[in-house]
């Protein structure tokens, strides 16, 4: 099969700026182009050519503000049999109109069907045109077909993954290197560390784990809160929310680190340096991947349950769901468990990269994607 796999708007492929749409379609890409003919669009970037053929996929990038014209233009001298459009669902009959033929396949990777995202014309149009919709979770599923029924026989969870081979957990050599190597450069050996990784945006709710710190350090004195990220992908920018973030750790200045923007080959490096992670998100997630990135380091995971989070948690298998989510003592309550017994946290963190390498490989993420576009 001929397939084209379209990015957003936003990033570029592959994900040197991050981006968990750009990370999907970087791993799955090279995997399907072992059996098929693989084209990649994205928008360009100053570090990355306008074409390339890289692990035999065919990677052509276009300006942003001229992205799906470029796209339609080089889709018309391709002649793709599958064009698997991400988070687009509006893109989908724009294309459809122009180059038919192919069949289309979207995945959601958001609540891109809700009111206000698309109008309830569109959202039928588009369904009645794609062959399937591919969702990140059942929650974003149940997003589709409450509002659109007639979507129910196309939907289907295909949830994401992780690069298995990147991950190293602390009980590996490789990872006690990473990790010695990780905690002497910042200086914090021989201490907890609590991870966070993800945009530092009030919907994700790091405020919400830094106020849950005094409480942890009553009982476990070094612990450090170690956040990597910033504001958006690829950037430093300062605004309000992250100032106001940056005043309250310095109530806790031994007690809190921000590493800002981390390239993404060098995140695997940080959860190989933790101890226990947190996804303190306050809105609907999706479902985050860095639940993923996270099992695959083999540590044992905190996180809201909101959206699809709780989906890939088996509660105090590989880790723990908070219903208060907004509560900071939840979060307190757990990180100190889990401090409290180093035994309960190598237990559920090995359990975590044991049920990583049997169902959230990316090989497997292809596998399923590629049996959508043959049975659509």
């Amino acid at each position: 099969m001929k397939i084209a796999l379209i990015a957003t708007e936003k990033l570029p492929v592959p994900a040197i700026r991050g981006g968990a749409i750009q990370i999907y379609i970087e791993a799955v890409a090279p995997i399907m182009a072992k059996r098929h003919e693989v084209t990649v669009y994205s928008i360009q970037d100053p570090k990355l050519p306008h074409k390339e053929n890289v692990q035999g996929v065919q990677y052509v990038r276009f300006e942003s503000e001229n992205f799906l014209d470029g796209i339609i233009q080089h889709m018309k001298e391709e002649r793709h049999d599958v064009v698997h459009v991400c988070n687009r669902p509006h893109w989908i009959n724009i294309l459809h109109d122009k180059v038919p033929g192919p069949k289309y396949i979207l995945s959601v990777h958001n609540e891109m069907f809700a009111d206000g995202k698309i109008e309830s014309e569109d959202g039928e149009r588009c369904i009645s045109t794609v062959s399937r919709i591919v969702t990140v979770s059942d929650f974003i599923g149940r997003t589709i077909t409450e509002r659109f029924p007639s979507a129910d026989g196309k939907v289907k969870t295909v949830y994401s993954g992780v690069d298995l081979d990147s991950y190293h957990p602390k009980w590996t050599s490789e990872g006690r290197k990473i990790r010695n190597r990780m905690r002497e450069s910042l200086g914090i050996e021989g201490k907890n560390v609590i991870l966070f990784v993800g945009r530092l945006s009030k919907v994700k709710g790091p405020h919400i784990l830094i106020q849950s710190l005094p409480e942890i350090i009553k009982q476990h004195p070094d612990t450090y809160l170690v956040f990597v990220g910033s504001k958006w992908f690829g950037e430093d920018f300062v605004n309000n929310y992250v100032k106001y973030l940056y005043r309250l750790g310095t109530l806790h200045m031994d007690n809190v680190k921000f590493i800002k923007f981390v390239e993404p080959s060098d995140i695997p490096n940080y959860y190989s340096m933790a101890d226990v992670f947190v996804c303190c998100s306050q809105w609907r997630e999706p479902l985050a991947r860095v639940h993923y990135e996270a099992m695959a380091a083999g540590l044992p995971i905190i996180t809201t349950n909101r959206g699809g989070n709780k989906e890939v948690i088996q509660t105090g298998g590989n880790g723990y769901a908070i219903d208060n989510f907004d509560d900071p003592f939840e979060y307190s309550k757990h990180i100190n468990k889990l401090l409290d017994s180093r035994s309960l946290c190598e237990k559920i963190g090995k359990k975590g990269r044991s049920i990583a390498e049997e169902s959230f490989g990316f090989e497997r993420v292809a596998r399923q994607l590629q049996q959508v576009y043959e049975n659509a």
